[in-house]
């Protein structure tokens, strides 16, 4: 057995018209996330980490904006699908820490819950999972409004 770390990022503009999805809870806001699936940065960024950890590429190698099947799918449900295939390689997920960046809105209430969701899609305990929150002080692409990205930290063993 060895232990392996992965690290993940992503990011998404914010636009009208569309729910704003993190750690799979919808959050009320007048914008959501632009993307090809629900564009949960949090959880995108989370499964980059694992995917890394364990040597499977990233979210673009195995699901492709190109294809219609996750076309506006739950991240979440994706997120599952990344655990399955872990379980496959008889990987055990220690911890994962991650942070969300954004100006707004305010995420502490609704870190509980996406820490819930996440916990329960990789059926390990909320103990393992930590979501922390920031703002970027007014400052780049966040800190206007622009968009949010999320970074995802996790350990491993294999």
């Amino acid at each position: 057995m060895s232990f392996r770390v992965g690290l993940g990022y992503d990011v998404h503009r914010l636009t009208e018209n569309r729910e704003l999805i993190l750690g799979g809870v919808n959050i009320p806001y007048e914008k959501g996330l632009l993307g090809h699936s629900d564009a949960d940065v949090l959880i995108h960024a989370i499964m980059d980490a694992l995917l890394g950890a364990c040597k499977m590429g990233d979210i673009g190698k195995l699901f492709p904006d190109t294809d219609p099947r996750y076309k506006d799918i739950s991240s979440i449900k994706l997120l599952k699908y990344v655990k399955e295939k872990m379980d496959e390689k008889g990987v055990h997920i220690i911890n994962i820490d991650s942070i969300i960046v954004a100006q707004r809105p305010k995420m502490r209430p609704y870190i509980d819950e996406m820490e819930k969701n996440i916990a329960e899609a990789l059926d390990i305990t909320v103990d393992c999972v930590n979501v922390k929150a920031t703002t970027e002080e007014e400052l780049g692409f966040t800190g206007s409004g622009e968009g949010i990205s999320s970074k995802a930290v996790c350990l491993i063993e294999m």
